[in-house]
């Protein structure tokens, strides 16, 4: 969804890698497939560890889409890939699920109710939008309110914010959901040609970056 529109690996050898990566370099075109950024960002992971952001919006109907897609993947994902998911905030009142999301992540309840998110705004039509919806939807769901509401208020969860929202002008995102790579590139479904392509793309890019 664009920004506008919101109004046996182990048995390779280093000949093999070589190949392999000059064959994704030739189907794969910076400027075409993906953007090669300006500055390089600064990533959160340890030396030999490459670093994958899905940038997203709960409410984002091709972020909902993908959510089962990307799940699965990162079930399978290289040892040395850290995926990461920034919420992003095209608007200031995407800020409540940005908050959601870091409060979830906070807690440690990501992995029981993110999926659950996109379901309860995607396919029973709730509209998680406001502190007070967001703090109803989570005590449904067996949370301390009270724990919740001091969690999304909190200073660390406001630090995320600022974080994600400097992560999301650094790749210079246009759309969700869309990946930014190794702290050097971008790519999305439209520059890609659809998110399962954009999920190859990234994977090449990680091959060069090793």
């Amino acid at each position: 969804m664009k920004r506008r529109h919101f109004s046996s690996a182990l048995l390779a050898t280093s000949a093999w890698v070589s190949q392999s990566t000059a064959w994704a370099q030739a189907l794969f075109k910076a400027g075409k497939d993906y953007y090669p950024l300006e500055r390089p960002v600064a990533t959160d992971v340890d030396k030999g560890k490459i670093e994958l952001i899905e940038f997203f919006w709960y409410s984002c109907p091709h972020c909902n889409a993908f959510e089962p897609t990307f799940a699965q993947w990162i079930k399978t994902a290289p040892k040395d890939v850290v995926v990461r998911r920034v919420p992003v905030a095209f608007r200031d009142d995407f800020a409540p699920q940005q908050r959601l999301f870091y409060a979830l992540e906070a807690m440690g309840l990501l992995e029981s109710l993110h999926a659950k998110v996109f379901a309860a705004i995607h396919v029973e039509k709730q509209a998680l939008n406001t502190e007070t919806a967001i703090a109803d939807w989570v005590s449904k769901h067996g949370v301390d309110k009270i724990k919740f509401t001091e969690t999304y208020k909190s200073f660390g969860v406001a630090s995320k914010l600022k974080r994600a929202v400097q992560l999301q002008n650094d790749y210079k995102v246009e759309g969700v959901p869309s990946f930014g790579i190794a702290g050097r590139f971008y790519t999305d479904g439209s520059i890609a040609g659809s998110m399962e392509r954009a999920i190859k793309v990234a994977e090449s890019l990680i091959a060069q970056n090793r």
